[in-house]
């Protein structure tokens, strides 16, 4: 009986001692559980803040890559896209926004009159494409838009995709123009610049950093909005007393061609 009862005992004590091992065991693993998911619950924060941030930066305006002139960037940095013939007797500088409803406003004001002066080889267009809705409003139209232009230059189509732009801006807050691929789908308007190459230059965005070059030179131009036009370096657009219509700058035009012509007789 005695020894019956110490191996009653005993295999209680080792019951109990195994139900110990046991409970042990099934809170390691719930501790094991529970780490697991904090650690996933972390690695999810930190992806969506790494995917943030990320977003962050990719919006933080500032362009990335070399600096790639578009093909014949004139002006000291090579900051403008010229057009028109090159010994034009009056030059005009036109620094504007492809989100900005005032240059859209300019445009089409004078598209037809810059057009006739400079096929008539009477005037010369130097356009310098800034971004400054980018930074007002936010997002990157402004950039994406002019890098697809300067795209266009590399492919001798930049007038007729500059043209096709304004006549297809969208609202100023409504920043349609970050979509590269609406951008590549109106290059399918303009003859023979829908390309691979033109594809790639917009989609790898070859231009954004020398549109960024040609932003901060504007900032320190003096000049503080878009668009500011100036005709042989004089601001001809700006004077709500003189306003410039098409006529006057007609006129403008003539007038220096006059003196180009009377200085070279002379």
């Amino acid at each position: 009986m005695t020894q019956n009862r110490r191996d009653k005992r005993s295999a209680r004590e080792r019951l109990q001692e195994q139900r110990a091992k046991d409970e042990a065991q099934q809170k390691r693993k719930r501790a094991l559980v529970a780490a697991g998911v904090v650690v996933v619950v972390l690695g999810a924060v930190g992806g969506i803040s790494a995917l943030i941030a990320a977003q962050n930066d990719d919006d933080d305006g500032a362009a990335k890559g070399p600096v790639v002139d578009p093909k014949g960037a004139t002006g000291d940095q090579r900051v403008a896209i010229p057009t028109g013939a090159a010994d034009a007797p009056a030059t005009l500088t036109v620094y504007e926004d492809f989100r900005c409803p005032g240059c859209a406003g300019f445009e089409q004001g004078f598209r037809e009159t810059i057009n006739d002066l400079r096929d008539a080889g009477q005037l010369k267009v130097e356009y310098h494409l800034v971004r400054l809705i980018d930074g007002n409003m936010g997002g990157r139209g402004s950039l994406r838009a002019a890098n697809a232009a300067a795209c266009a230059q590399d492919a001798g189509k930049f007038t007729a995709y500059h043209d096709l732009l304004y006549q297809n801006q969208p609202r100023e807050q409504d920043d349609a123009f970050a979509d590269r691929g609406h951008l590549i789908e109106l290059a399918g308007k303009v003859s023979g610049l829908d390309t691979p190459a033109f594809r790639a230059c917009v989609n790898k965005g070859t231009h954004d950093s020398w549109v960024t070059k040609v932003d901060k030179a504007f900032e320190k131009s003096g000049h503080g909005a878009t668009p500011t036009v100036l005709l042989d370096g004089k601001n001809v657009y700006g004077d709500q007393d003189d306003p410039l219509t098409p006529e006057k700058l007609r006129k403008e035009v003539a007038k220096a061609a006059e003196e180009k012509g009377g200085k070279k007789g002379g």
